[in-house]
């Protein structure tokens, strides 16, 4: 294939490789909190599932939420990054 092109098969990697990023990370999270809570889901359950995500860097609750909330986001970078360059890879 050619290497010249709109980049549109790019683009389309990035965003598939990142909507299957932001899935898994939101997935993942919710799953390590009812993981790691006392009770599952419940308000006592995510209390203590963030806390204990949290006491992982010393922190808490806090630092727990702070966690989840970003690991989608950086799974949704990885992996649109990285749908990017396959198919990068695959035209060359």
């Amino acid at each position: 294939m050619s290497k010249k092109g709109n980049g549109a098969a790019e683009v389309a990697g990035a965003v598939v490789g990142g909507s299957v990023g932001t899935a898994a990370g939101a997935g993942g999270a919710v799953a390590a909190v009812s993981a790691l809570g006392t009770v599952g889901l419940s308000g006592a359950g995510m209390t203590s599932g963030l806390a204990a995500i949290g006491s992982v860097v010393g922190g808490g609750m806090t630092a727990g939420l702070a966690i989840t909330a970003a690991a989608p986001v950086a799974a949704a970078a990885g992996l649109g990054y990285a749908g990017y360059k396959l198919v990068q890879w695959l035209r060359s």
